[in-house]
């Protein structure tokens, strides 16, 4: 079973079958001066919950009685008033379509989606989507809500991941590896980390958090001993962990022995198809992190191990090559990373607020 999306106006299809999925973590990420693939797997679609596009609005414009009704509880730039639900698709999923010639702003090497909607359905000239495909952006086709139709469909492809966790697993085949061929990391892992470092700080309730040495310290470590002051928690900061300086973070999830003992915060995985968290037996918080990262730190074995002969010892095993190395600590993206703490009723109390509005101001000192 599969869905296809029709124009509202008249009927056209405009994609080709699609299966629903989760909407990625770094679906609103922008990356620097580069060209980045597809932020959809062909075949799949995700909703965006949130209203998007415009009008903006100022933070000073928006009182916090009204921001906290959208979900909002500490200061952004701004936050978008347009219409909640677009649906998001691979550009090389539409059908029948054709791009606007006077809402094509952009191009420094592509289209950014500035002036709006820019793709028209071909039979009926109606505006039904943003394309966006310029430098620093996920290549995206934004469909606006109001201007299509979900029509479920039988026989298409199911490109949807598995819904049990074991499948899943399996099809991730290792995650998604954290460093690129030039040494940087992956933008998807910057993405990833940002949003769970959000979490990770409200479950830490102002407390020291410690993990094992390794790629889990090289990713939460650094931005962790950047935001939290050391030593124990003063009572002002930590008045939700009485008596307790120290909180333990560690990986579980499926394919996992189950920690023993139970840890103060496990970094579990979230769903990519249905966006469920999985569930940590014992452990006092969850923290969420995006299902292909958490699969590489879970369960990916960095070395390549090639058995040798001649000159060390039976049954010892040699790295080659090297696994790769990236050329500077990971730095969380903190677009992604403010935006999700805004969003956790926690960051109200003063020592999170303290920490989001002293990213907020410096978006680009350490560890970002």
């Amino acid at each position: 079973m599969a869905d296809v999306f029709v124009c509202a106006r008249c009927g056209a299809a405009l994609t080709a079958p699609v299966s629903p999925v989760a909407l990625p973590v770094h679906a609103r990420q922008t990356c620097g001066h580069q060209l980045l693939p597809a932020l959809m797997e062909s075949g799949t679609y995700a909703v965006d919950p949130e209203p998007s596009g415009p009008p903006w609005r100022p933070w000073n414009e928006i009182g916090p009685d009204e921001a906290a009704a959208r979900g909002v509880f500490a200061p952004l730039h701004g936050l978008s008033f347009g219409e909640p639900g677009a649906v998001v698709v691979a550009p090389g999923d539409l059908r029948d379509t054709a791009l606007i010639p006077d809402r094509l702003g952009g191009s420094c090497m592509g289209l950014d989606g500035r002036d709006g909607p820019n793709v028209a359905c071909a039979n009926c000239g109606r505006a039904v989507a943003t394309r966006v495909d310029d430098c620093s952006y996920w290549q995206t086709a934004w469909l606006v809500p109001h201007a299509v139709r979900r029509v479920p469909v039988d026989g298409g492809p199911d490109h949807r991941p598995a819904a049990d966790w074991q499948t899943l697993i399996r099809e991730q085949q290792g995650g998604t590896p954290p460093v690129e061929q030039s040494g940087a990391w992956d933008p998807r892992w910057g993405a990833a980390i940002g949003a769970s470092l959000a979490h990770l700080l409200a479950a830490s309730a102002g407390a020291r958090v410690t993990m094992s040495a390794g790629l889990l310290a090289d990713t939460f470590g650094h931005a962790l001993d950047a935001l939290l002051p050391p030593g124990p928690p003063t009572r002002r900061r930590a008045p939700s962990v009485p008596g307790h300086s120290v909180r333990r973070l560690t990986l579980d999830g499926p394919g996992l022995r189950s920690p023993d003992p139970a840890p103060d915060i496990a970094l579990v995985p979230r769903h990519p198809r249905t966006g469920r968290v999985w569930a940590s037996p014992g452990a006092a918080d969850t923290v969420p992190l995006a299902a292909d990262v958490w699969t590489y730190l879970a369960l990916h074995d960095e070395r390549s191990l090639v058995p040798v002969t001649g000159g060390l010892p039976d049954g010892v095993l040699r790295d080659d090559p090297l696994p790769a190395h990236p050329w500077q600590f990971l730095r969380p993206d903190p677009y992604i990373f403010l935006d999700t703490l805004a969003r956790l009723p926690t960051v109200r109390q003063p020592w999170l607020r303290e920490i989001h509005d002293r990213v907020r101001a410096h978006p680009y000192t350490r560890p970002f």
